[in-house]
């Protein structure tokens, strides 16, 4: 359907000051009215201002607060297979930019940083995982793998479409591998010129944490001859990193069985020996307050403790709880790394919540760098709230 054929959404006066400042949803609250035929959940629609100006094109969902989630501020674009292919185009050019040969993990793409909100792509060793959150990419799901095919021939794709997201959108979740035959339980990738086994069909997200690999990078350079401390260590990625640097010593800690077998296979292909590089199953808050081992290094790599708004006071004392136990732990002149990966938990009220935790420690700390996802993991300037993961470097200066 052309795009003169789209409903048109009309908005209240200035309620389109976000969308012309970069930001890519607009509300309920800021629709007037929409003009017949009402557009079905996930159809594009066209965007109006109160004075008649049209301003772009979106997707439209009634069951949403979250109304329109914007495509395109071109109100003659087109949602087809070109749209799609030529979105898709742009997003694996940056990735061939910004991402070094021995790599061949990357986000593909990222939902409303490479302008397709909702949809997320990842890419182990030419094996892509996708994941649809809204219904405008369920509206346009055929249309997206058809282009995903013909422009980046993948030697298989798999849906992982479940979660939250989707239920807020009115969506039932699925999970399916839609092209490419039998996938291999562990898929083998290389980061960095490091090796790692993923579970690409049941792991954690996509099956490996691709935004923490810069991070990861850094903290191979500061773990020369420390001893390191790697919480919720999932697969064990930090933990490689750091022994190829040189660390003395990791432990690794996850309360995850199956997550700490993969940790250890994942050593042992990296030429590390579990024995000298221990991976440990347990409560990571427990072994924090108890262990008696000291750490030169320790890294704070946690799940998203505020899935949503009411879970949010009880976050904020679950990282000023495992911050203010590393932080007391720490040696002289030792380094904390820490994250959080909780969308409700902006960059703002984390640094407010480390800085307590410093305080009750009674430890003074440098910011030595602020962490963040890989270049392969872009964010529209006027979107903050796509910047999700957040992190701290730290470094102990008592004296």
């Amino acid at each position: 359907m052309k795009s003169s054929l789209y409903p048109i959404v009309h908005l209240h006066k200035g309620r389109e000051k976000s969308l012309l400042k970069g930001h890519p949803w607009l509300f309920s609250g800021a629709i007037a009215a929409i003009d017949s035929p009402h557009p079905g959940n996930g159809e594009p629609v066209r965007i109006c201002s109160s004075n008649g100006s049209m301003l772009g094109v979106g997707f439209y969902n009634a069951l949403s607060d979250i109304a329109i989630r914007v495509l395109s501020t071109d109100p003659e674009t087109t949602v087809d297979v070109p749209f799609w292919r030529g979105r898709i185009s742009m997003a694996r050019k940056l990735r061939e930019k910004v991402l070094s040969p021995d790599t061949d993990a990357f986000r593909l793409i990222n939902a409303e940083g490479d302008g397709m909100p909702g949809l997320v792509v990842d890419q182990y060793a030419g094996i892509q995982v996708l994941s649809i959150g809204t219904a405008g990419m369920e509206h346009c799901r055929n249309e997206l793998i058809r282009s995903l095919t013909e422009e980046m021939q993948p030697k298989a794709i798999i849906e992982r479409s479940e979660g939250k997201s989707r239920k807020r959108e009115g969506l039932a979740d699925r999970v399916e591998v839609l092209n490419g035959g039998i996938i291999p339980e562990r898929v083998e990738i290389r980061e960095n010129g490091l090796r790692f086994q993923v579970d690409v069909q049941s792991g954690q997200k996509t099956g490996f944490f691709i935004d923490q690999r810069p991070n990861r990078e850094t903290a191979r350079l500061i773990s020369s001859d420390a001893d390191v401390l790697n919480c919720f260590s999932y697969t064990g990625a930090f933990s490689i990193y750091c022994a190829s640097g040189g660390a003395k010593r990791v432990i690794s800690v996850d309360s995850s069985d199956s997550a700490n077998k993969n940790a250890r296979a994942n050593l042992e292909i990296n030429g590390f020996s579990p024995e000298m590089h221990p991976v440990r199953t347990g409560d990571v808050f427990r072994f924090l307050r108890e262990s008696p081992e000291p750490s030169d290094l320790i890294i704070l790599d946690p799940p998203a403790f505020a899935q949503s708004r009411k879970d949010l006071d009880r976050a904020v004392r679950g990282y000023k709880d495992i911050n203010l136990s590393a932080l007391r732990r720490l040696q002289p002149g030792g380094w904390l790394m820490t994250f959080s990966c909780s969308n409700h938990v902006d960059a703002d009220l984390f640094g407010k919540i480390v800085l307590g935790a410093a305080a009750d420690a009674d430890r003074k700390v440098q910011t030595v760098k602020i962490l963040g996802a890989g270049p392969d993991h872009p964010v529209r300037l006027g979107h903050v709230e796509g910047s999700y993961l957040k992190g701290l470097l730290l470094r102990v200066c008592d004296r």
